[in-house]
């Protein structure tokens, strides 16, 4: 977990359940909570003019829910989504920054983390801005596999779908399919049941 579950409890954060499909907050909302996920899984998503879902992340247990926006004053530019039934610890704003305040070595790896994710993001942006579809799909999967620990080779179970890994790449399902087969015959990552190994 980035913050231990027993210091958000002292500082009076709950459990809360959701079901998949929930919205644990929406777009243009002001951020009011920090949001550490238990279990489960979460998307960070955005819908374009046109009605098209793009997904920016999937985050699963141990994660924090766009905690950087409570650094700062501006209204959430995505919707959280429960892809996957979640548990999920919920303090609020004020009650996060004081225990912040009262615990520096935690707001020293709560800077990290934001680094590194910040890191990964833009190595994920270039990659999206690529013509390239393998590069694209290369640079998601590398993205999600940054919060793993283990960095050998097909030791992370990628949680995403080929549609979702389409609507992260602005790809058409098709071509995630094929380029992930090519992928694969390449050695960079492995199929098991259906499941993706990178």
């Amino acid at each position: 977990m980035l913050i231990p579950e027993e210091l958000l409890m002292t500082y009076g954060a709950t459990i809360e359940n959701y079901k998949r499909g929930d919205v644990i907050f929406s777009e243009f909302e002001v951020p009011k909570n920090y949001y550490q996920i238990i279990s489960g899984s979460i998307k960070l998503n955005h819908y374009n003019e046109d009605g098209k879902e793009l997904i920016f992340a999937i985050l699963n247990s141990g994660l924090s829910v766009c905690e950087m926006l409570l650094f700062i004053d501006h209204t959430f530019p995505v919707n959280a989504v429960v892809s996957e039934d979640a548990k999920v610890l919920r303090l609020s704003k004020p009650k996060f920054l004081q225990m912040l305040d009262d615990h520096p070595n935690i707001s020293r790896d709560i800077n990290k983390f934001l680094a590194e994710r910040l890191y990964q993001k833009y190595i994920m942006l270039e990659n999206n801005s690529s013509l390239y579809a393998n590069v694209r799909i290369k640079g998601v999967l590398e993205y999600h596999k940054s919060f793993s620990p283990d960095r050998t080779q097909y030791s992370f179970q990628m949680p995403l779908t080929r549609q979702q890994l389409a609507a992260m790449t602005g790809l058409r399902v098709e071509t995630v399919i094929r380029h992930i087969k090519n992928l694969e015959k390449q050695g960079a990552l492995k199929i098991v049941k259906g499941k993706i190994y990178y």
